[in-house]
């Protein structure tokens, strides 16, 4: 099994949500983004969603895209995004790593080149944000290829046709969003029709599927888990801390591991 069913069935068999906090690499800079990821998992991330910086995150709203600034004025490439997942993976064997990121950086290391990267580095899965999937063969063959797992995005304003083939070319998890527009921590409601889709991915036996987009309190987290999928990811409101504690790293992580430690009992 690979490492998100393997958890996945471990939260199962406790009767958990899992949570799962999503953090550009690099930011603010490479020794405390190391710092930083490894205060999420020590307190109580059951996987990591993690982005590459990049100047032009189309998802993204202000919050993240100052992440990816950051990163990118701290002088971090693609290949130091790597290198840190490198030493992640080194450190944690067993946690599931997740990328989002933008097709611009896969295509700019080839397809190929770019996939048997993540293979080398141990990233699990991979969710190009831009690739829609009347165009993801490509991206879902090579990722294969190298034992990656592809994951897809199903949008608020899904037909029936697009949940049938986010669930089929999805493997480790489903990602939902919660809403139309981009990620904030502010603008927290949520499209009606979520459960709709939830039981619609689920007929069409989808991955697990994580809510994301405005999760950024504990009982979003338990309502997220109420309509019945199997965890939560909170992007916005993990980065906002990193951006508020810039020049105090330690409050930084002891602010990350409380807010880490209350989505997480969330979930419980």
């Amino acid at each position: 099994m690979s490492r998100f069913e393997t958890t996945f069935a471990q939260l199962n068999a406790k009767k958990q949500g899992g949570f799962v906090p999503f953090v550009t690499l690099c930011d603010p800079d490479f020794d405390r983004s190391f710092d930083i990821i490894c205060t999420l998992v020590d307190n109580g991330a059951d996987a990591l969603e993690l982005g590459f910086p990049f100047s032009d995150p189309l998802l993204d709203g202000p919050v993240i895209q100052a992440a990816n600034n950051r990163a990118l004025n701290a002088g971090c490439s693609t290949e130091e995004s790597f290198q840190l997942l490198q030493k992640v993976r080194s450190k944690y064997p067993k946690i599931p790593i997740s990328l989002l990121l933008c097709a611009n950086l896969i295509y700019a290391q080839t397809l190929d080149g770019f996939y048997q990267r993540c293979a080398e580095v141990g990233v699990d899965a991979v969710l190009v944000a831009d690739i829609p999937l009347l165009a993801a063969e490509p991206y879902v063959q090579t990722a294969k290829k190298h034992g990656i797992q592809p994951v897809f995005i199903c949008p608020p304003n899904a037909d029936e046709a697009t949940i049938r083939g986010v669930a089929e070319r999805s493997e480790g998890y489903t990602y939902l969003v919660s809403r139309a527009g981009v990620t904030s921590a502010e603008n927290q409601s949520h499209a009606a029709n979520l459960d709709t889709l939830v039981e619609q991915l689920k007929a069409h036996n989808a991955p697990p599927i994580l809510q994301g987009f405005g999760i950024a309190q504990p009982q979003q987290v338990k309502e997220a888990l109420g309509m019945g999928v199997a965890g939560a990811i909170s992007g916005s409101a993990t980065v906002k801390i990193i951006e508020a504690n810039l020049n105090d790293h330690q409050k930084c992580l002891v602010e990350l591991a409380k807010f880490v430690k209350a989505m997480k009992a969330a979930t419980l």
